[in-house]
């Protein structure tokens, strides 16, 4: 990828999708701009209800025209500081009102916007940075008890690209004074700075096949790769998390993941600025905050990661203190969810959860009530897209070209029952890793997901996870899938939390062990386990052979167990 990140993809492949319809020539900030005009005056985004705890600050409210006029005037400040299209903008900010409006400020200019999580501190920031070239970085003064706008004073020396940092806060935030290099910078409402923003634009209008975010891979096995995409991905990608869900502008939308990859940026940012509907900010997660902002901002739509709604529905005393009537769906995902999970939300709150299954670069697969009204199926499966008689009520299920293929012989897989690695083409998909890495695509152009899934139902219009095939546990030749064990672990009454893993063996080549965290009060042992799992009809070959028992399981910043730190563990 060349330096400016622009022309992402080539003139074929662009003229092939806009003349299908599923790329426009849209940008993000011309999205932006259409909603502020139809919404005015209407609430926009919201604060973390915690914010004062965070960073000592009031919590924000800002209408659409509010955040227009704050966002002109951030980019007005970043183009006095030499900014412009092309450039890459570091970004490490909590989720809060102003991270919006670094966001859109960057994009309204061209700006390429590298969202880092807040948990990296000084070594990830300084790898990424000289990766992507980064030419400005902004943050927060403090969070917590962090000084992140120090942190990165300290490293600049060490970033030769980067020309300026910026610290992004109400005045009330920002201290006295601050490391020195550091420019402090304020909310403000704009003056003459929308007739030079409009003029810029009018002089170098962005591109929508430029570079929009670098994000980054989650790294639970090894240094994290760089992923451009531009607007025409994400505009393409976004219709899949608001058409599962069906958002609508009368939404209220509470994001509890960080803004920094597909699960923050199109779970929830997208779809807001896309319907125009109200984002309320959420960081870091803690369940009485989450619980008392469903409430408090009549939220109906939210995402949470599987282990916390199954974790909820079994303590009804918690649910029964908060009122939860304007919540009418769920997204969950990224690993399997329990069927008795997603049909006890069902059945005793009318509330559907739509399982997600998605990647930084460009897998979209999602099973929503109108396409699978069976919780036990939603849980299980998503839309094979493409099977012949079977329309999905995703636009995406009408782009995507979806199949597997064998591991071993490379041949396509088309009958029932047999796992290959799910490979896909389309709109939503990325041109590329930043930099000098091996291509991720195949000799037909499908993206080599590394994801092993297999085709089931009746009619073969299913597919259903397995795992990550660099994940797979070999027994004796005998290939098992963790993910598999893992969601029917999940269902045990003791156990909050799991991962499978392989352990060496010199005999079998490895052999299954769970680890798990429990639920309070709770014991579990593993001749238990294994009668519970006995239970379930499985194979005697998967059964797990050891059992180690945490207070919790390593995660990275988004979130992903870190199964590499079980494995040394086990080694050692």
């Amino acid at each position: 990828m060349n330096k400016t990140h622009r022309g992402l993809h080539p003139r074929g492949k662009v003229d092939e999708y806009t003349s299908k319809g599923w790329w426009s020539d849209e940008t993000i900030d011309q999205v932006f701009r259409a909603q502020v005009r139809v919404r005015g005056d209407e609430l926009a985004v919201v604060d973390p209800a915690n914010r004062s705890e965070l960073s000592g600050g009031d919590p924000r409210r800002l209408s659409w025209n509010q955040l227009e006029s704050e966002v002109i005037s951030l980019a007005a400040r970043f183009t006095e500081a030499g900014l412009g299209r092309g450039d890459v903008l570091g970004v490490q900010m909590p989720n809060t009102v102003e991270l919006v409006e670094v966001y859109l400020a960057a994009w309204s200019l061209g700006i390429v916007v590298s969202p880092l999580p807040m948990q990296y501190r000084e070594r990830e920031v300084e790898g990424m940075a000289n990766q992507a070239a980064f030419a400005a970085f902004v943050t927060v003064p403090s969070f917590g008890d962090r000084l992140p706008a120090t942190e990165i004073a300290a490293i600049r020396s060490r970033i030769s690209s980067l020309r300026s940092v910026f610290a992004y806060a109400p005045a009330s935030e920002l201290p006295a004074q601050l490391p020195a290099g550091v420019v402090g910078l304020s909310p403000r409402a704009a003056t003459e700075a929308q007739r030079e923003l409009d003029e810029r634009n009018t002089e170098d209008p962005n591109d929508p096949n430029d570079a929009m975010t670098i994000c980054w891979t989650s790294g639970t096995e090894s240094e994290p790769k760089g992923v451009p995409r531009s607007h025409y991905e994400w505009l393409a990608i976004c219709w899949a998390t608001i058409d599962a869900p069906d958002i609508v502008v009368d939404d209220v939308l509470l994001n509890p993941f960080p803004m920094v990859n597909m699960a923050g940026i199109n779970g929830m940012f997208l779809p807001w600025l896309r319907t125009g509907c109200v984002l309320v900010q959420h960081h870091p997660f803690d369940l009485r905050v989450f619980l008392g902002q469903i409430e408090a901002e009549r939220v109906t739509y939210t995402v949470a990661p599987p282990a916390l709604l199954w974790m909820l529905l079994a303590d009804e005393s918690m649910l029964a203190a908060v009122d939860l009537s304007s919540l009418t769906r769920i997204g969950s995902g990224s690993v399997p969810l329990q069927p008795p999970m997603v049909r006890g939300w069902q059945e005793r709150y009318g509330i559907g959860v739509i399982n997600f299954f998605g990647s930084n670069e460009g897998i979209s697969l999602l099973s929503s009530p109108a396409d699978m009204p069976d919780p036990d199926d939603r849980a299980r499966y998503f839309p094979r897209f493409g099977v012949e008689n079977f329309r999905w009520s995703t636009r995406i299920s009408d782009w995507m070209d979806v199949r597997l293929v064998d591991v071993v012989t490379g041949e396509d897989i088309t009958e029932v029952g047999h796992p290959g690695e799910l490979r896909v083409s389309g709109p939503t998909v990325f041109a590329g890793y930043l930099g000098d890495r091996p291509s991720p695509f195949d000799e037909r152009g499908f993206l080599c997901t590394g994801d092993i899934f297999e085709i089931a139902g009746d009619h073969g219009q299913f597919l259903r996870y397995l795992d990550r095939g660099k994940d797979l546990v070999i027994r004796g030749g005998m290939n098992i899938a963790p993910a598999e064990l893992e969601g029917l672990i999940a269902e045990h009454p003791s156990v909050a939390d799991v991962a499978v893993i392989g352990d060496p063996d010199e005999v079998l080549g490895e052999r299954v062990a769970a680890v798990v965290t429990l639920r309070p009060e709770t014991e579990l042992e593993l001749d238990a386990l294994v009668a519970f799992l006995k239970d379930k009809r499985i194979a005697s070959y998967k059964l797990p052979e050891r059992l180690e028992v945490r207070k919790e399981l390593p995660r990275n910043s988004t979130g992903k167990i870190l199964k590499r730190e079980l494995r040394q563990k086990s080694v050692a």
